[in-house]
């Protein structure tokens, strides 16, 4: 490959990296908020993640140590997203799944750190949860590394509140 060729594809990757590659939540997913609106809604630590693509620090979440039955719901509509079965004690410091519920998430890719990395979101809202990497435990080998201020969780028992509107 000569050394134009190179500048070239390198040139693309750095203007890709740039680019929005998510889609606004208002036109994508079947709950529609503008981001004023979930503002409102929210704590600001959970727009942030959720409506930002933000990231809380490592270790910061207490639902990383939640060892319950339950149910981890998403922290703006309230959609069950993963079943407390499928946590595992990853390490990294962020609540870890190694399966979300059935048509709970929704992936796309982002270019943030240059590289390619598969973030995940709610199928509902469109809520950034976290990104989704192949160094989980079997049996699928994911591992979904979720920020636990974009969860809430629900005690095996009790009701689950009713879907944010």
């Amino acid at each position: 490959m000569n050394r134009r060729h190179w500048l070239t594809h390198v040139t693309g990757l750095l203007v890709a990296s740039a680019l929005p590659f998510r889609v606004s939540a208002a036109s994508k997913f079947p709950l529609n908020k503008s981001k004023a609106e979930w503002q409102r809604l929210l704590p600001p630590a959970a727009y942030t993640v959720l409506f930002e693509e933000g990231t809380e620090p490592s270790g910061s979440s207490p639902l990383n140590g939640e060892k319950r039955a339950g149910t981890f719901i998403c922290a703006a509509c309230n959609l069950p997203l993963f079943d407390s079965a499928h946590k595992y004690e990853s390490g990294t410091g962020w609540p870890s799944f190694w399966q979300p519920l059935a048509g709970a998430v929704g992936t796309s890719t982002d270019f943030k750190l240059i590289y390619p990395r598969t973030e995940y979101h709610c199928s509902r809202c469109g809520g950034h949860q976290g990104h989704v990497f192949n160094d989980g435990p079997k049996p699928t080998g994911k591992r979904y590394c979720n920020n636990g201020v974009a969860l809430r969780f629900v005690v095996q028992g009790e009701a689950l509140p009713e879907l944010r509107t």
